[in-house]
């Protein structure tokens, strides 16, 4: 896989962080990566946005920022209260298929959710998805509510004829509840796709070198890790 897109059920579920795991983890593989981020909103002109985080914690990692915008709401909403040209899929695609030509791996982090407005055409993220011919992976939170929003993004995927790679737990609590370890069972179903992985809460607080040991316990071999689902269900049992 030479470029994942990386989407969630919502926003602040946990996809910059998973994102960054994967990413470090490629790199202790001695594998390129470049981190592509089409529209970061909610932060202004001088402050470290989601690819400036994903560059702290996985390291040697070329960040890309196609479009900035200091309201927090959808890409296009943000592009038209500011008076801004939007970002264009087909500039995703352009600028994803050039890295992925110069990197082993190309990661392509969404806003919010899946169907979320890139712009003022209703072009979304799985637009830039199927131009790129890549697969999707998405990041879901651990408690009640999760199924319903995974299930509906595993269906627009399917709809659309994109690979659902898999599914990421974004904030695995401490000490989960009754939901979040039935979730463990109930989310692949959901999805249609695999459980790749579920990361620690609070794992975007570590410092660098220990959130890179930290990793691969927390992803799937598919994603380069050792996390293995079936033993961690087993060691949360509802």
């Amino acid at each position: 896989m030479a470029i994942i897109v990386v989407t969630g059920t919502g926003t602040e579920v946990g996809k910059t962080i998973v994102t960054a795991a994967v990413a470090s983890l490629a790199r202790a593989q001695a594998r390129s990566v470049a981190v592509v981020k089409p529209a970061q909103t909610g932060v202004g002109p001088d402050d470290a946005g989601d690819v400036a985080e994903v560059v702290r914690l996985a390291g040697e990692v070329t960040g890309v920022e196609l479009g900035r915008y200091p309201e927090p709401l959808a890409p296009a909403t943000a592009a038209r209260r500011g008076g801004v040209e939007p970002v264009r899929v087909h500039r995703v695609a352009e600028v994803a298929e050039k890295l992925a030509s110069e990197h082993d791996l190309v990661l392509v982090e969404g806003a919010g959710g899946l169907l979320v407005r890139l712009d003022d055409t209703g072009a979304t993220l799985a637009d830039a998805a199927r131009l790129l011919g890549a697969p999707v992976l998405l990041v879901a939170p651990a408690g009640l509510g999760t199924l319903n929003a995974t299930a509906l993004t595993g269906e627009a995927l399917r709809a659309r004829e994109l690979e659902l790679l898999g599914v990421v737990i974004g904030s695995w609590p401490a000490a989960p509840g009754l939901a979040a370890r039935c979730n463990l069972v109930d989310l692949p179903e959901a999805a249609g796709a695999p459980l790749l992985g579920a990361v620690a809460e609070g794992a975007g607080g570590l410092a660098a070198a220990e959130f890179r040991a930290r990793a691969g316990g927390w992803l799937a071999p598919r994603l380069g890790g050792w996390w293995d689902a079936a033993a961690f269900t087993a060691a949360n049992p509802a």
